[in-house]
């Protein structure tokens, strides 16, 4: 008993902490045109590379853009591609594990084939074949980041499905007349939905390093609309004579992965049954 009352504080905590870094997160994502005090694309040549200030409160970029309206919108831009992309994958993922794990046969093998063949490659190494061919926008970075991160949810479901499938209640349910669709829908797939959860929570910090990266190297959110990524980009020439236009986009991508890995292990010890015993 002992053991449990610093677990369950710990998570607590991690509940407490990660929920509200991403309710924050999930505040800016819907409020930001009016939480921002600035137009983040408006620009001030008489600005440029100011520090902190009444008008300005994080200071000025290299175009006299106010660095707390761009950081809003990049946290905008950010978790609206994050929310899609795991949506996504976890859509597809799910739906191609289940069929997988439940019907087995030919069309298991087939989806396993191809499944594998996306795992062969490294996620974020196939999200740039992807963005290099369908080039450089939101809808683009959706579709090859939700490529590259479904093949990890097929897995995940498919695993599920296959200790889920050999219950009593599975073989009462087919007793009982109902078809495979009908079982699959009422009794495998509502069974797969904790694992899934937490995937799904850790997954959307993978989104955010990746969409970041992408940003980075020039295949994201193209400018001048903001995100952290090409934020961290564009800030690199000016990182001696500003430091903080580095800092401050790098610290937001920092504490958005941390709050949403605490809020990922706080899911993980109230889903999953061997944490709670």
């Amino acid at each position: 008993m002992t053991r449990m009352f610093p677990r369950r504080a710990k998570g607590r905590i991690n509940l407490m902490i990660g929920g509200g870094i991403v309710l924050l997160l999930a505040l800016l994502a819907i409020f930001g045109p009016a939480l921002a005090p600035h137009d983040p694309l408006k620009l001030n040549l008489r600005g440029v590379l100011k520090g902190p200030s009444g008008a300005y409160p994080l200071g000025a970029d290299e175009f006299g853009r106010d660095v707390m309206s761009r950081l809003i919108y990049g946290a905008r831009n950010t978790g609206w591609i994050a929310l899609a992309t795991v949506s996504f994958a976890v859509f597809f993922g799910l739906l191609f594990g289940v069929i997988a794990g439940f019907l087995r046969g030919w069309s298991d093998r087939l989806i396993m084939i191809v499944n594998d063949s996306l795992l062969a490659f490294p996620g974020l190494l196939l999200a740039l074949g992807i963005m290099a061919v369908a080039g450089a926008s939101r809808e683009a970075i959706i579709l090859a980041l939700g490529l590259a991160y479904s093949p990890a949810v097929v897995r995940v479901a498919r695993a599920s499905v296959l200790s889920i499938r050999e219950r009593e209640y599975i073989e009462a349910s087919r007793v009982m007349g109902n078809s495979e669709l009908i079982t699959m829908l009422r009794h495998v797939l509502p069974n797969c939905v904790a694992p899934i959860t937490v995937l799904a929570t850790t997954m959307f910090g993978w989104v955010i390093l990746s969409e970041s990266a992408l940003s980075f190297l020039g295949l994201g959110v193209p400018p001048p609309e903001p995100s952290w990524g090409n934020m961290l980009s564009t800030a690199r020439p000016f990182i001696t004579q500003t430091p903080s236009l580095i800092i401050l986009p790098g610290l937001c991508i920092s504490v958005t992965l941390l709050g949403i890995n605490m809020l990922g292990d706080a899911l993980r010890d109230w889903l999953d049954p061997k944490m709670q015993s």
